[in-house]
């Protein structure tokens, strides 16, 4: 199974890509690779540059690749969980497609095309840290399917 990270636009804080990449680089057990959509910034309505970002983000995508929105209205799984749930993919889907939007979220095209919607918390955070907390939950979850020790199940702290 491959799994590609779609993101829209480059991420302003080195520190957010840093930390993101260090977790994605630690995912030694599948191959995942990052896609940057570039971000329309240009004083267009929100309608607008939702839309032509959903254009882009969906020319980026295959046909047949299984395309997860991280968007506040998607299923929230435990850690635990979401490690059982990457793990039954691993063996019916070839290629995962996790996609976090811009600031303003998706299209209604993307929404249309999307195969799963999947969220982070209730909370709200922006764009650009969700790259770094999917990086390391992705992380956690395939140590979860290996076994390694990184996740402490029970200890209260998940």
């Amino acid at each position: 199974m491959k799994i590609e990270i779609v993101v829209i636009g480059k991420t302003s804080s080195k520190l957010i890509s840093e930390i993101a990449n260090e977790y994605l680089l630690r995912t030694k057990n599948c191959a995942i690779k990052t896609k940057i959509i570039q971000s329309r910034k240009q004083n267009l309505p929100v309608d607008l540059q939702r839309q032509t970002e959903g254009k882009d983000l969906l020319k980026a995508i295959g046909s047949n690749d299984f395309l997860i929105l991280l968007d506040d209205k998607g299923q929230e799984f435990t850690s635990i969980e979401f490690a059982h749930w990457l793990e039954k993919h691993q063996h019916t889907t070839k290629n995962l497609v996790f996609a976090i939007g811009g600031a303003y979220g998706f299209a209604k095209e993307v929404y249309d095309r999307s195969n799963y919607l999947l969220s982070l918390s209730k909370m709200t955070f922006s764009h650009q840290i969700v790259r770094a907390i999917f990086a390391e939950q992705l992380y956690r979850a395939t140590t979860i399917i290996s076994g390694t020790p990184y996740h402490h199940e029970g200890s209260g702290l998940e």
